[in-house]
């Protein structure tokens, strides 16, 4: 019993150094007796398998959420960056984690209100409530922001960043890692506030998106979809009210937002009375946006009949 103990520990250790010898065998079959009461049996088969020793130390790798416009003092980063629609955004969660630790009630929603963009959606709380991540990520901006009062920006790993604004305490850092549903603060009502409540913001590399197109805002917690795809009118205030959420079409391939591009897109011929402001108004499109898309100026007059085309 003694001879076969030892002639295992010599094999163990002449397979180690075959291991660092032989580096591309993955395994390796030997045999072993196996000693009964009176003679020693069939020999067992058994196999080893040989891992490379560098191996051991890789590590899956890891998303850099930080090497893309990451500043720590400034509220959006991306003030100069133009996007490309449709914007495309993945989630690895079905189920968020709710910022807020009670039942969400929604008070204002995203978009146009008292003649201003509401860019978030406000959350129902009472000062002092817990606020926490609704999913994983790095905190990218901790401090007080104009209009925000004490704010946290958490980036996530698919490039999303959610805003959680007029807290009453901060409760991480800058650069601090944070999980989903943990604890980053206590709401509150400061900044530009009327009361006591979550102002809750999505956004993708600068461009705000209506939370509520990416989540549902109910008991259940749910991220819409895997995919999505981000086009203009969820990006923009003025196509959807504050007080009512605005009809959802969600777009999961590439191929559908596309199309959703091009129906928002007209021809306009401009009629007797027409100026810029008028079909600005009628249209719900800025002026800017009109000019842009035609090449004009706001100083150029307009022609009976003239074509243009509207971005809505």
């Amino acid at each position: 019993m003694k001879n076969s103990l030892l002639s295992f520990i010599c094999l163990v250790f002449a397979l180690c150094v075959y291991a660092q010898e032989k580096p591309s065998h993955r395994s390796l079959k030997i045999k072993l007796p196996v000693a009964s009461l009176n003679k020693i049996a069939n020999p067992n088969e058994v196999e080893i398998p040989l891992v490379e020793k560098d191996s051991i130390l890789k590590k899956e790798p890891v998303i850099d959420i930080k090497s893309d416009h990451w500043d720590t003092r400034v509220y959006n980063p991306y003030k100069d960056i133009a996007p490309d629609y449709p914007i495309k955004i993945n989630f690895d969660d079905t189920i968020y984690a709710s910022p807020i630790l009670k039942e969400k009630v929604v008070t204002s929603r995203y978009g146009w209100r008292r003649g201003r963009p509401h860019k978030g959606i406000d959350i129902d709380l009472v000062t002092g409530d817990s606020v926490v991540s609704m999913l994983d990520g790095i905190v990218r901006f901790a401090r007080y922001s104009r209009g925000h009062g004490k704010t946290v920006v958490v980036r996530h790993y698919n490039g999303l960043e959610t805003t959680y604004a007029h807290l009453s305490h901060i409760g991480v850092k800058a650069n601090d890692s944070v999980s989903k549903g943990q604890y980053i603060g206590k709401g509150g009502n400061t900044g530009n506030s009327r009361g006591s409540h979550l102002h809750l913001v999505t956004s993708f590399k600068g461009e705000y998106i209506h939370p509520e197109y990416l989540f549902e805002i109910n008991k259940d917690n749910k991220v819409r979809s895997k995919e999505l795809w981000v086009t203009r009118k969820w990006t923009r205030t003025r196509y959807h009210n504050s007080r009512r959420l605005a009809k959802l079409s969600l777009y999961e391939t590439e191929e559908e937002a596309r199309k959703s591009l091009i129906k928002q897109t007209k021809v306009y011929i401009v009629r007797k009375g027409d100026t810029l402001s008028r079909i600005s108004k009628r249209n719900n499109i800025t002026i800017a946006s009109i000019c842009k898309t035609n090449s004009i100026r706001k100083s150029s007059t307009l022609r009976i009949g003239q074509k243009l085309i509207l971005e809505l």
